[in-house]
């Protein structure tokens, strides 16, 4: 399987996912009207679960805070992988709601790749 039918899978799965919120647990339908007041703040919340579990990500990395001289010889990469594959559904949650398409991210993600790369070579 290529890393972008991986990309699509991942993308299909979240939306057969908020299909199934949207039946059973009556949250809107998607895709929103972005246009609308209600949809931009169901979409906020939707960014901020997403940052709540990149926090509790960040939480893991015990080894992290700059002020610590101690050093934490466990980590848990399990949890914290979870943790970031919560975030992530979260994310593409938010393509779903927002209506954007896995081939319209990648393609998006290309350009902006190539843009942060010029920058860098161009002493940004």
């Amino acid at each position: 399987m290529s890393s972008d039918d991986k990309l699509d899978q991942m993308h299909k799965q979240q939306a057969e996912f908020n299909k199934l919120l949207v039946k059973e647990r009556q949250l809107p339908d998607f895709p929103l009207d972005l246009s609308e007041k209600a949809s931009q703040i169901y979409l906020k919340t939707l960014a901020h679960e997403c940052m709540h579990e990149l926090f509790e990500a960040n939480y893991l990395l015990k080894n992290s805070k700059a002020h610590r001289t101690t050093n934490v010889g466990e980590f848990d990469r399990e949890a914290y992988k979870e943790e970031l594959c919560d975030a992530l559904h979260y994310f593409f949650g938010i393509l779903n709601y927002s209506g954007i398409s896995s081939q319209e991210l990648f393609d998006a993600y290309m350009k902006k790749g190539e843009v942060n790369i010029q920058r860098i070579k161009s002493g940004y």
